[in-house]
């Protein structure tokens, strides 16, 4: 072992906290770990094990500001103090009493820095629980204890920070990566993931390898045990354009299908509600949703897409496509023909004459009915091209097929569509995995949290969000969830994620209620963390790490996308 310095007499030393001189030209430096021995003849010997949160230097001798000057000129006698507070993580044996001043103090390493980080206990009767999660500043690995995350005693992550500085998105896929490549979840194979693309194009060359990838940061994930390699299993999926079925992408072009649902599908899923982003101010309109929800669902009933058939109602010959069968029954060929059956139904005929049909509007005030056909009619230009009667569906199904991962595409999507392809997302996953139709585990990840669950608004999303949070850990469906501001989230969202992480912070942001649980010093950091740097908190250790990730080994735009050293690419270069 390493002797760094000792235990200062001066201040205070107790069982969770003490000062350590540094001497000679030693270094300790922040988030260093070190360990102390004690013994006490009642007890005999205790190892102390603890993380340096506050470094300072100081001269001793001098009483104003400008005695420093006379120091430098060798004017005035001063001796350079070099202390440093250590914050106790763990005592061996559990003997609470203080270490002794003037005890030896060691930089902890190896089997010493396992047993500071609890390590030790990261094991189950399978074998070792240690996932790895990026790189402690002197180089070790990082670990999170994957039963916190895998659902066994805990889960869910939770990744706080500024936009674009944070790189929420990138550690986010770099735990995926360590989830499915580092050997340690034993079903790994069986895991899917549902990965949400909410801004450009970026997550749309997982499966590419990265042309920027450095030589250190190929060291870096030997170190971590994760090959450099890009995600090997991945699906794309795009909404279609609004003219024509193809995916509305730029950047890629090969290896995207576009999803949409069809009418059918729409009806007896019963995805109404997630039109409706915002749950109505009005308790009446709410109730008429959920009502108008169950007639579809009853109408779609055995039926088979994509057009859904409906009884005959005076006016449907006027939309463009129209047409009836045998029985009168008119066959809805859009959500566009759906709205107008449904404002049909509520308000009855365009003339305005005579009412609509009581089994459909539940005896609400016209007024409310209203409303609610307002809504309808605005929400046509947005997710008409997602809810469609022409061709059967082919919405995002993550539970089935061959790719392990599952990139979603949200980005060009009007707000309100984005509500309504999240919400029918994870309302059919947490059904299916209720019902016991897959018994793998599969990860969530969604940035833009205060969007889908704001803190003080109500809404569908919300409450499938909410569902997620609190029991969705014993169902196996793990939410990775990420926002700038953890304050705008609703609270037990993220008051039941095990794992937090925060990067790059506003100074506002960072007095916050919901980030007390970080030390003052933590705090101040996240105002200056570089990219490539989070700082991460887990249940069983009492300090927060701060942690470095390499960059990724996936290429995360195209102009990143590695192409020129392929095999076939040396062969058109040497032979033409």
């Amino acid at each position: 072992m390493k002797r760094i310095g000792v235990v200062l007499g001066r201040r205070e030393a107790t069982p969770l906290e003490f000062w350590v001189g540094v001497e000679g030209d030693g270094l300790l430096r922040l988030d260093d770990l070190v360990v102390v021995e004690g013994f006490h003849p009642q007890v005999g010997q205790v190892r102390f094990f603890g993380m340096v949160d506050h470094v300072a230097k100081v001269h001793e001798g001098e009483s104003f500001d400008t005695d420093t000057f006379l120091a430098v000129e060798g004017k005035l006698p001063v001796s350079l103090a070099y202390v440093a507070h250590v914050s106790v993580t763990r005592i061996l044996p559990e003997e609470f009493f203080p270490p002794d001043p003037g005890s030896p103090v060691y930089l902890a390493q190896e089997e010493d820095l396992e047993l500071a980080l609890y390590y030790d206990a990261m094991r189950n009767q399978r074998g070792s629980t240690k996932l790895p999660a990026g790189l402690l500043k002197n180089g070790e690995v990082a670990y999170l204890n994957l039963e916190f995350l895998n659902g066994v005693k805990g889960g869910h992550v939770n990744i706080s920070g500024i936009s674009g500085v944070a790189a929420k998105t990138s550690y986010a896929t770099f735990l995926l990566k360590s989830l499915l490549e580092s050997g340690v979840l034993e079903d790994a194979h069986q895991a899917r993931v549902l990965l949400f693309n909410v801004k450009g194009e970026d997550l749309f060359f997982l499966d590419k390898p990265n042309a920027r990838l450095t030589e250190e940061a190929r060291k870096a994930y030997a170190r971590l045990g994760l090959p450099a390699t890009p995600f090997q299993s991945v699906a794309f999926l795009a909404p279609p354009k609004k003219a024509g079925y193809l995916p509305d992408v730029d950047t890629r072009l090969e290896g995207v299908e576009a999803y949409h649902w069809d009418l059918v599908q729409f009806c007896q899923r019963g995805l109404l509600p997630f039109l409706f982003a915002d749950r109505a101010a009005m308790t009446n309109l709410g109730f008429l949703v959920a009502h108008v929800t169950e007639k579809l669902k009853r109408l779609a009933e055995g039926q088979k897409g994509p057009h859904l058939q409906v009884e005959d109602w005076p006016g449907g010959e006027a939309s463009e496509g129209m047409s009836f069968d045998q029985l009168g029954k008119a066959r809805l060929k859009s959500f566009s023909d759906l709205v107008r059956y449904l404002e049909y139904k509520l308000l009855g005929p365009e003339t305005g004459e005579g009412e609509g049909d009581r089994g459909w509007t539940a005896r609400q005030a016209k007024g409310t009915l209203e409303a609610f056909v307002r809504r309808l009619r605005s929400s046509v230009e947005n997710v008409a091209h997602l809810v469609r009667g022409d061709r059967p569906g082919s919405p995002p199904d993550p539970l089935s097929g061959k790719a392990q991962v599952h990139v979603v595409d949200l980005a060009k999507l009007s707000p309100q569509a984005q509500m309504f392809v999240v919400g029918s997302l994870l309302k059919d996953l947490f059904e299916r995995k209720e019902r016991g139709q897959y018994r793998g585990r599969v990860f969530i990840v969604l940035d833009e949290l205060n969007k889908y669950a704001p803190r003080e608004e109500e809404s569908p999303i919300k409450d499938v969000l909410l569902d997620i949070a609190e029991r969705g850990r014993s169902l196996g469906v793990i939410l990775i969830g990420a926002q700038q501001t953890a304050s705008e989230v609703e609270r037990r969202v993220v008051g039941n994620a095990a794992i937090r992480v925060v990067g790059r912070l506003d100074a506002a942001e960072a007095e916050r209620p919901e980030y007390r649980y970080l030390p003052t010093s933590f705090r101040q950091r996240a105002l200056i963390l570089p990219q490539g740097a989070v700082i991460l908190h887990q249940p069983e250790i009492p300090v927060p790490l701060l942690v470095h990730f390499p960059f990724p080994a996936w290429a995360t735009k195209r102009e990143e996308v590695l192409e020129d050293n392929s095999a076939e690419a040396l062969r058109r270069e040497f032979f033409g």
